[in-house]
């Protein structure tokens, strides 16, 4: 189990581990895009939140199971601007499990000749928080916070899901202005035989909040 602590950078942290900022993907990975219904009914295509990208290096001396790869970069993205203070956004995927087109688990094998991602609004200003620099290190199987395998934290997650593994866990974050309603937390989850054979397609996400 690998405990993940985030420190505010000054740059960009490009083919580094981050969280939040902009992803840095070969070019054959396509940003990830969920289908948008506004409030007139009309459909549109907006980009997942890119939350994180782990250079799979850098915890290779802590997963000492080898449940994930110890080369190349792994990618999270979810739909999480409405939990990040963004109120009007339409897309809300609620409790529980959600659709597969709201998150999406993407891998690299390499983390040579990658290629920043970047999205901007209409005025040029970036869509993104600023890129933090990630710290890791062991813990224990179902602890609190931002966490890289083990058990959910949450007691009922674990009851309902014994046979998932919480591949990454978020917690909220005052600092983000990160909110899963009054009090939650997201899990990434995915089976073992599904972690084991790669199988990044299968990951689910659950979203509890008390």
């Amino acid at each position: 189990m690998i405990k993940i602590e985030t420190i505010p950078s000054d740059n960009p942290l490009t083919g580094q581990s981050k969280w939040w900022g902009q992803p840095d993907m070969p070019e054959e990975l396509e940003f990830p895009e969920m289908t948008v219904i506004d409030l007139d009914g009309q459909s549109y295509q907006e980009t997942l939140t890119f939350v994180c990208q782990i250079r799979c290096e850098d915890i290779a001396p802590f997963d000492t199971d080898n449940q994930l790869p110890h080369k190349g970069m792994l990618y999270f993205f979810a739909a999480l601007d409405y939990f990040l203070g963004d109120i009007e956004n339409p897309t809300c995927p609620g409790l529980g499990m959600w659709e597969p087109q709201y998150f999406k688990v993407l891998y690299s094998e390499s983390c040579e000749n990658l290629h920043t991602h970047q999205i901007i609004y209409e005025d040029g200003s970036p869509a993104h928080l600023p890129a933090e620099k990630l710290t890791f290190s062991s813990c224990c199987e179902a602890d609190d916070g931002i966490r890289l395998l083990g058990q959910s934290y949450i007691d009922d997650v674990r009851q309902y899901y014994p046979q998932l593994i919480s591949l990454l866990q978020i917690d909220e974050s005052d600092r983000w202005n990160l909110r899963f309603y009054d009090c939650g937390m997201l899990n990434f989850l995915i089976s073992s035989d599904d972690l084991r054979n790669r199988r990044w397609d299968k990951v689910k996400c659950h979203l509890f909040s008390f």
